[in-house]
């Protein structure tokens, strides 16, 4: 089939070399290039990376409600488009062009975890198990049918890093397996078990050690690598990237034998963190020839 790829982050990327490998992706839309590093340099985004290394067109609108830019996607004649985590709003119109329609990877078991950043929310709320979702597109916010979904348990230990990277590979087998069956029936999403994962506020990254250990522990985990959970250790701002719960009872922030901390109720085993300027380290490795407090604020 001839069909538009449409994304942008690392998360689609795998779903654009399978879809490549199975049809004729005869174009890829994605986000523009954005300044990045230390020298501000224009970076195309991993999608548009990958696009470049497999010989297809890429383009980068800044939107798609005028004239000229639906022209130029109507143009292709696509068969169907693939959307996952591309970044701009698809109007009804665009949505209408491909014969097919347009198909997103959503990276939750839908209707829970309806936007932004499902798997950040799954992980944070300490959700039993999550997946991906074929959906067909329409002008609500992943409120489309479902044609076809995979499920997969969230491990006790599993950051979203690690979630995220299951989840994309499913998506990608999942997708193909869908635009090979098409034309295939969707179901309706349940009105029932509707969440919405909101975008994740930097504010939300700051550990408040009177919560319970559960909860701080879904908190570190659900918010690695990004935008990272953190303390200030000595003044300085850690950011704890893997924990787990552990033994032991202390007053909220109190220090216990290794890298343990109490909190409100119960106490978290930090397994790896990241000081200020440095790389990510192991619990072991961090502690070498660093002395923590007595108390974390």
């Amino acid at each position: 089939m001839r069909v538009v790829f449409m994304g942008t982050p690392d998360f689609s990327v795998a779903a654009l070399r399978a879809v490549a490998a199975a049809h004729e992706v005869v174009a890829v839309y994605s986000q523009p290039p954005r300044a990045a590093g230390r020298g501000q340099k224009l970076r195309p985004s991993p999608v548009h990376a990958e696009a470049g290394r497999l010989g297809i067109e890429v383009r980068t609108p800044l939107q798609l409600r005028d004239p000229e830019a639906q022209e130029a996607f109507a143009a292709l004649k696509a068969d169907v488009a693939v959307v996952v985590a591309y970044g701009l709003i698809l109007p009804q119109a665009v949505l209408d062009m491909p014969n097919f329609g347009c198909l997103n990877i959503h990276a939750s078991l839908l209707p829970r975890w309806r936007g932004a950043a499902p798997i950040h929310r799954a992980v944070m709320a300490g959700d039993a198990e999550t997946g991906v979702a074929i959906m067909q597109m329409e002008a609500g916010l992943d409120t489309g049918p479902v044609l076809a979904e995979a499920r997969t348990p969230i491990g006790a230990g599993e950051t979203t890093a690690d979630l995220h990277d299951r989840l994309a590979e499913m998506g990608a087998d999942l997708v193909v397996e869908v635009l090979a069956g098409l034309p295939m029936q969707a179901r309706a999403q349940s009105e029932q078990g509707v969440t919405y994962a909101a975008k994740i506020d930097k504010a939300e990254a700051r550990i408040d050690w009177n919560r319970p250990a559960t909860e701080l522990d879904r908190q570190i985990r659900g918010l690695s690598p990004f935008p990272g959970a953190w303390c200030e250790i000595d003044g300085e701002r850690v950011k704890l990237l893997r924990s787990r719960l552990s033994e032991g009872q202390g007053a909220p922030g109190q220090v216990l034998p290794g890298f343990r901390i109490a909190c409100g109720e119960g106490s978290i085993e930090i397994l790896q963190a990241q000081r200020s300027g440095k790389k990510p380290m192991d619990a072991a490795e961090l502690l070498r020839g660093w002395e923590l407090p007595d108390r974390l604020d």
